[in-house]
């Protein structure tokens, strides 16, 4: 199969993280793909070996003399160029068109996911595209999850692996990743952290150049890293802060206990999808607490209270999203195609 995948950088990496790990995951599983991007700037650093089977082409201003594959993603809403979709339109037979959505455990997920939109006008007259959710639940398109991704997981010597990096901990520490938006709690945060031993490894971002060693934490500051690289980093830590889309879900497959920093909106959207998440993953109270701080909602707690019980309810979350097929199975499956 021949897949396009639309994908725009609105801003952060997110986009082209979820992005890329889909085309990859395709490509793995024997697919070609067609990446349609505005930037592809964070390639260089995210995705530095390419498989086979991925081609990265510039997003099309104009027409572009070409057809389209069987199937076309548009990647968040992101409006394919109308020449394109002409083009669809004259294909016989004509490509299967879905919108990949953002991620979240809100209700109404369940009731949009996998609703056809029939285009009546326009270039796409005579299609239809539908609606493709990501989630958490059996009445969703679950989650990104590439074959074999546990079996590695499980086999995988974090220390040995920090130590290679040069990031091995002291005796006693813990070792936390670091990677969030812009946060007026990082003080308080470092404060929490630094109540026992602890390597702090902040990742690129807003707060890494803010973050100070202080009696009981000290830190190192990260390059970027590969998405394999960063994944290894999720597998290696004792606590993981991560933001967004992409390293939310991958910090869910490293079963070890994180901490969300939801992308914040204007009209404060964000609080609800936060709680939505925190009630369908049946957070540990006390950690919601330190959940809810770190975002913003409330007071950050003095120490991370909860922590002991979250890293008991990680791996049990994991198991509860590994038992629904992943999402590029589900999409195959959707399509009517061979998983």
């Amino acid at each position: 199969m021949l897949w396009d995948l639309f994908c725009r950088v609105i801003d952060n990496h997110g986009d082209i993280g979820v992005c890329w790990r889909l085309a990859r995951d395709l490509a793995t599983r024997g697919d070609a793909v067609r990446l349609w991007v505005d930037d592809a700037s964070a390639l260089a650093w995210m995705a530095p070996r390419r498989p086979i089977g991925i081609e990265v082409r510039p997003w099309p201003e104009e027409d572009v003399e070409v057809v389209p594959g069987d199937v076309v993603v548009e990647a968040f809403g992101c409006e394919l160029p109308e020449g394109f979709v002409a083009r669809m339109a004259a294909r016989q037979p004509t490509p299967r068109w879905i919108n990949l959505e953002y991620l979240s455990a809100e209700d109404y997920v369940e009731r949009c996911h996998g609703l056809a939109s029939p285009q009546s006008s326009g270039p796409g007259a005579g299609l239809a595209k539908h609606f493709f959710y990501p989630g958490f639940t059996p009445r969703t398109g679950g989650l990104l999850r590439e074959p074999g991704l546990l079996a590695r997981i499980a086999a995988f010597d974090g220390p040995a692996w920090l130590a290679a990096q040069g990031w091995g901990p002291r005796p006693q520490e813990r070792v936390v990743s670091l990677f969030a938006y812009a946060n007026p709690g990082l003080p308080a945060l470092l404060d929490a952290l630094a109540q026992a031993p602890t390597l702090l490894l902040a990742c690129p971002g807003p707060l890494q150049q803010q973050v100070a060693d202080r009696p009981g934490l000290r830190h190192l500051a990260l390059p970027y890293l590969s998405q394999d690289d960063y994944d290894r980093l999720l597998w290696a830590c004792d606590l993981n802060f991560v933001r967004g889309e992409d390293s939310f879900v991958r910090a869910q497959w490293a079963g070890k206990p994180f901490v969300w920093h939801i992308y914040p909106q204007h009209d404060d959207a964000h609080h609800a999808k936060l709680e939505a998440f925190m009630d369908r993953a049946a957070l540990p109270g006390a950690w919601r607490r330190v959940w809810r701080g770190w975002n913003g909602l409330a007071p950050l707690p003095a120490t991370l209270e909860g922590l002991d019980a979250a890293r008991a309810h990680a791996p049990a979350w994991r198991e509860q999203l590994a038992a629904q097929p992943d999402l590029l199975s589900q999409l195959r499956s959707f399509l009517g195609f061979p998983s």
